[in-house]
């Protein structure tokens, strides 16, 4: 069997540990669901000796956690690392036998150390805590989730946390207390499991979360404190920028065909912000089920409405879009699919344009106002803020309609 070989990053150098050494299936052990070639828990890189002249990758982005900046592989050569990047192939040099690594480290003079639990495209209506997931958070001093029953898995496991004294933070409450909350708007409730908690689809309500939790993380971090509100700050300037950028664009469709048919209803707080009205199949939650009532009825008001187009969600199946689509042509109508999925309840890969809030909001709109172009509707996409500090990559502004 091939072996892994274990390394660990020891202050800016990552060394190997001789006498750590991994079949394959004990790695499989270990919990890495197909691991091969490079591979981070966290903790430890592993790195496998191939012996058929290829380098791959199982989940490069868990390489993050590793606080990685560059990795190189003597005698492999693979391309630039990043990230952002999930597949890598490359050829080794010949007769090579094993290959050393060198590690640049990242991020070790940041303030805050953070550990995310859930991946891109990961449902977070559905997910539940794992052993690993309730172990960094009794390790944290402070744990960070979104609310309104979004995490609803997580409800038992924050009542602990709570109890045994860690900070729990919930980034909607700002959002809940100045009464911008869609669906209900009794702030004394703190979770009432009713409301909508897609609060985060208007930029301005990322606003009011961004500036209150700069001022608790400068409480939990006094020496920092400054530096806390001044990121806040300027990054609150590039949301107002993005919103306004939006705001311009999916205001420029026709007031009368701005509809946004969607696999559940996670988008009315981006619909009150930009002008738009939803039609969700689903409700606000991924755990509602759908039924043939539900198919039809969403197939009949698209074809009533002239809706040109359907929109999958990245982290939830398209099973139900492609049935109204189906339902629709059953009925005479005619529908697209949009031109590459929404982000919903996840972001995109890390190191992605869509993996960052700016990003997925932006790609989002790309992509509506990208469909609806396609539909022959109009639609106009303004040009990109040169203020904003990350600009879409060149792929996200073009797109061939037909595919």
């Amino acid at each position: 069997a091939n072996r892994i070989f274990a390394y660990r990053m020891e202050g800016e150098m990552l060394n190997r540990y001789e006498d750590q050494e991994f079949t394959f299936r004990s790695l499989l052990k270990a919990g890495n669901g197909e691991a091969r070639g490079i591979w981070s828990d966290g903790d430890v890189i592993f790195v496998t000796d191939e012996q058929d002249d290829q380098i791959y990758t199982y989940n490069m982005p868990d390489a993050i956690d590793a606080r990685l900046a560059s990795l190189t592989l003597s005698g492999v050569e693979f391309g630039e690392f990043s990230a952002g990047r999930t597949e890598y192939a490359a050829v080794v040099d010949s007769g090579l036998a094993q290959t050393t690594v060198e590690a640049e480290a990242a991020q070790s003079k940041a303030g805050i150390e953070i550990t995310p639990l859930m991946g891109a495209g990961i449902d977070p209506h559905l997910y539940q805590p794992t052993e690993s997931d309730i172990r960094a958070m009794n390790e944290a001093d402070m744990v960070i989730y979104s609310g309104l029953h979004l995490e609803g898995q997580f409800d038992t496991v924050f009542e602990a946390l709570r109890e045994q004294g860690t900070l729990i933070y919930t980034l909607s409450q700002p959002v809940k207390k100045a009464g911008y909350v869609i669906g209900g708007f009794v702030t004394a409730q703190y979770q009432s499991g009713t409301d909508d908690p897609h609060f985060w689809f208007d930029p301005r309500n990322w606003e009011l979360t961004n500036a209150d939790l700069a001022q608790t993380l400068a409480q939990l971090d006094p020496d920092n404190a400054a530096a806390y509100t001044a990121h806040a700050g300027a990054y609150n300037e590039q949301l107002r920028l993005l919103y306004a950028w939006a705001d311009e664009g999916m205001r420029s469709v026709p007031e009368s065909q701005r509809y946004l048919v969607t696999s559940h209803d996670a988008f009315q707080y981006f619909g009150a912000a930009f002008g738009w009205r939803m039609a969700g199949i689903q409700g606000i939650s991924t755990e509602d089920e759908t039924g043939v009532g539900d198919i039809q009825r969403t197939a009949q008001f698209v074809v009533e409405q002239e809706i040109p187009v359907l929109f999958v969600e990245s982290s939830i199946s398209p099973d139900t879009i492609e049935a109204v689509q189906a339902a629709i042509d059953a009925k005479g109508g005619t529908v697209r699919v949009g031109v590459r999925e929404l982000y919903s309840d996840a972001m995109g890969m890390p190191g992605a344009f869509g993996g960052t809030y700016i990003g997925m909001i932006a790609e989002n709109v790309y992509t509506i106002l990208q469909s609806y172009q396609c539909a022959g509707a109009q639609a106009r996409i303004p040009a990109w803020p040169d203020s904003i500090d990350i600009a879409p990559p060149e792929e996200l502004l073009t797109v061939d309609c037909e595919t």
